[in-house]
């Protein structure tokens, strides 16, 4: 069974005879969509999991849930390149990205939609498809990395209370060193989760091996709550404001108060969150999601919108609409880092 969904995810012209590091890289690539089938459609794959030798590349799945009902995964395989021929395998792996494995990806999607709005009775299904492929130098080695992205129309019922997992119908199946993290959308809070999570900062995260039962994890979202101690709080202090307020203005100079300065570090500390932000793209291959900018440089959403259009403004980056999100891309035009 383990070699039938190889051949049908693959298509004959991987069938050639390459290098024993090349054919390292090549099953780890291959494995890459099986087990993102054995995530979503389990049931078809009943004990493979249990028989599958552990690849050696790593897989972090985030599913980012909107209050609309719709979900956005991206799908992100990494893989350490050891040799310049690992490199090569890379490289021609993804001159196919386009054209073979991203219409792969889309149809295991669409399938998995397909059988997850049969079970619930609820109208999915899938938008927006990318993918991307680079290689990332880093301290621990060089890295190629694939990342996936699809929008997953109907992925929950939209309402007061929000809960994610009924489209997991078949249950799934975490490999080692595999993650899966869900995000909820703003304006609300985790009522209850199930399984725990092993952590649950910048979302809940759970890491394999892991094994999850049908309509699991179950996680129940309600809308955050105002208490009223904070709004008779909240009374209080804007009365307290108004009349000190008040009694500031009637004892003001009639002369007029100069404005002060702008302070000098302001224009300073703008220039270098864009220096930031321009050198994270280029140690990323050149591009990102915004919201990947947001939580790797751990700057308010706000602050990252406003540098970011100040760079566009300069013509240093190119926004491209993927979906629900921006993808950030360097311009051709960026200067060489000794000259930023």
């Amino acid at each position: 069974m383990r070699d039938h969904f190889l051949t049908f995810f693959f298509s004959d012209r991987e069938k050639f005879s390459i290098s024993n590091g090349g054919e390292r890289l090549r099953r780890v690539l291959r494995w890459a969509l099986l087990v993102l089938l054995m995530l979503l459609l389990p049931a078809a794959l009943t004990g493979t999991a249990a028989a599958a030798e552990v690849p050696d590349y790593s897989i972090t799945y985030t599913v980012t849930v909107a209050d609309d009902g719709s979900a956005l995964w991206h799908v992100e395989y990494r893989t350490l390149l050891l040799t310049a021929g690992d490199v090569a395998d890379f490289e021609a792996y993804t001159a196919d990205l386009a054209e073979v494995y991203l219409p792969e990806f889309r149809g295991l999607m669409e399938r998995s939609a397909a059988q997850a709005a049969a079970a619930t009775g609820r109208s999915m299904e899938i938008g927006s498809i990318t993918g991307n492929a680079i290689i990332q130098e880093s301290p621990t080695g060089r890295y190629g990395i694939v990342l996936y992205t699809a929008l997953w129309e109907g992925f929950v019922r939209p309402a007061a209370t929000i809960t994610i997992g009924d489209a997991f119908t078949g249950g799934m199946y975490l490999d080692r060193g595999n993650t899966l993290v869900i995000r909820i959308p703003d304006g609300y809070t985790v009522a209850q989760v199930l399984p725990e999570p092993d952590v649950t900062r910048d979302g809940l995260v759970w890491s394999g091996p892991r094994l999850f039962g049908a309509g699991e994890p179950r996680v129940v979202l309600e809308p955050q709550a105002f208490p009223l101690f904070y709004a008779a709080s909240g009374l209080i202090l804007l009365f307290v404001i108004v009349i000190a307020g008040a009694v500031v203005f009637r004892r003001r100079s009639i002369a007029p108060t100069p404005s002060p300065d702008p302070a000098p570090g302001a224009a300073a500390g703008t220039a270098s969150l864009e220096d930031r932000i321009v050198h994270l793209l280029k140690s990323q291959g050149g591009e990102l999601f915004q919201s990947d900018i947001v939580r790797m440089t751990a700057l308010p959403r706000s602050t990252v919108s406003t540098v970011l259009n100040d760079i566009h403004a300069r013509g240093l980056i190119v926004k491209v609409k993927k979906g629900r999100e921006n993808l950030i891309r360097l311009s051709t035009d960026v200067p060489s880092d000794e000259g930023y």
